[in-house]
């Protein structure tokens, strides 16, 4: 039991400290381009901000995470940097014209599964 114990710990622990592979890296900018031009406000511990904000305040809460390992992938953005705030706890939301209002996880994630069947559907992988 100890030995399998220490196994998960170190599987978890080379997890935590994985750096984002050049896809995810890609994922990752361009949902952060996205959000950048996007006409939407972004709910952030009760405040609405503009996209341009939104997108500097993800930006700096990813470039902070990864530099710590924390950020292993797209998925790990999207929940560990544009989920929800780490001081108060509270999920981001995201309005645009048109469309309910939503979590960002929502929005986000949406926006991801695009890109990646847009990018599936292209030659070779790429747009």
């Amino acid at each position: 039991m100890r030995l399998a114990n220490i196994a998960i710990a170190l599987v978890w622990i080379t997890a935590a400290h994985a750096a984002p592979t050049p896809d995810a890296k890609a994922e990752i900018e361009y949902l952060l381009s996205a959000v950048a031009s996007s006409d939407c406000l972004f709910y952030r511990n009760g405040s609405w901000y503009d996209a341009k904000s939104a997108a500097a305040h993800l930006r700096g809460k990813y470039d902070s995470l990864a530099a710590k390992g924390l950020i292993g992938g797209t998925d790990d953005f999207i929940e560990r940097a544009a989920t929800k705030s780490s001081l108060s706890g509270r999920d981001y939301a995201i309005k645009c014209e048109g469309i309910a209002e939503m979590s960002s996880r929502q929005w986000l994630t949406n926006l991801l599964v695009a890109y990646r069947a847009t990018r599936a559907a292209a030659p070779h992988g790429g747009p």
